[in-house]
Formats: structure tokens, sequence, C-alpha cells
């Protein structure tokens, strides 16, 4: 038996459920750290920048789980619910924490730093595209919209992960390495994904014509 396959024996045995009630902890940590005078000058700036990095790596998280399957044997898809429901979490602390305490709900103050820097427009972008997957993250929305249908629809994630990651790029002043790593590290997984697609196509195919 390879490590692989001892790893999956074992996951076997854990629920995904715990990730539900442990994945948000950190919003409250960063929080009861903000509020006891913990986290510098600014502690409204670093637990929005924060919970915008830790809703990024989730999605990374997510992004990894095929690759991880086709290429090491680690099946680890019945985690990516939770860590796809965790993103979305994240990015929508990240950008409350914007909106109701950074701007206290200065729409004027909004627009104007909206018109003023274009990565917030990305950023609510990528916010936007992660709604639809959200809302059918389901069963019942596999049933009915087909898994043919689901699946195509949940490819918005993607799309979603590269905002996210050009919206941190863009966030930071000048060209810092962290937010390129991240950025590069997505573009690669979704690049090695395109290449899983069509293998899986050739062998469907292959099989339908014997």
């Amino acid at each position: 038996m390879t490590i692989a396959q001892r790893i999956n024996t074992v996951l076997k045995r854990v629920p995904a459920w715990p990730l539900y009630i442990l994945g948000p902890l950190q919003v409250i940590w960063l929080y009861y750290l903000g509020l006891t005078n913990q986290l510098g000058a600014d502690p409204v700036k670093a637990i929005e920048q924060q919970l915008g990095l830790n809703g990024l790596q989730l999605i990374v998280a997510g992004l990894m789980i095929t690759p991880l399957r086709r290429f090491a044997g680690l099946n680890l898809i019945k985690f990516r619910r939770a860590i796809g429901l965790l993103a979305f979490f994240y990015v929508t602390a990240h950008l409350l924490t914007w909106l109701v305490v950074d701007t206290q709900l200065d729409w004027s103050y909004i627009w104007m730093d909206i018109v003023k820097r274009p990565y917030i427009t990305i950023g609510m972008t990528g916010f936007l595209l992660m709604l639809p997957l959200v809302v059918t993250s389901n069963n019942a929305s596999i049933r009915r919209m087909g898994a043919v249908t689901w699946s195509k629809l949940h490819r918005l994630t993607y799309a979603a992960a590269l905002a996210g990651a050009v919206h941190y790029v863009w966030l930071v002043k000048g060209w810092q390495t962290e937010p390129l790593v991240y950025l590069a590290g997505i573009v690669a997984l979704l690049m090695v994904r395109i290449r899983i697609r069509p293998k899986r196509v050739m062998g469907n195919t292959q099989k339908r014509a014997g």
C-alpha cells in the first residue's frame, strides 16, 4: 500500500463537517486581536488584509484537490465543498470588514474608493463570480441542473481565483513577491486542470467507441 493509499484510508474516517466549525474561528481570533490592540497601528486594515489572504489561500486549496488526486493519488474530494464555502465566507468577511468597519457604509466614500482604486472592482468581480457557486453548492442543485451543467457553472471558480490573485497583486504597493507567487501558483493550477480535462474527454470518447 502506497503512502497516498494509507492517507486516503485514514481520511475516509475523517468527516468534513468539523471544517465548518473550525474554519470561521480565525475571523473571531483576528477581531479579538484587533479589539485588544495586538494588530499594530491600523488593526482594521490588518484584519481586512488577513481575511482576504485567508480567502485566497482557501481558493488555492480548493484548486489543488483535483491535481493532488490526479498526480499524487490523494483523494480530498469530500472536503472540497467545505473548503469552497469557507473560501466564500472569508472573502465575504473581508468585504464586510471594508464596507462596515473601514468605510462605515459611507457610500459616497465607497464609490470614490472604487473609482480611485481599480483593484477594488477586480475584487468585487471575484466576489460576484463566487455567488452562484455558493448558491448551487448543494446536492439539490446538482440534481436540478444536471451534473454536466453544474460542472460547467462551477468553472467560474477559475475566473474568481484569477480575479482574487490580480486583486492581491494590484492591492500591494510595488511588485512584491508574495502576491506574484499566488498569481503564478493559481495560473499553474489552472493550466494543469486544462491539461487534465482533454485527457478525460479523450478517455470517455474511447470508452464510448469501445
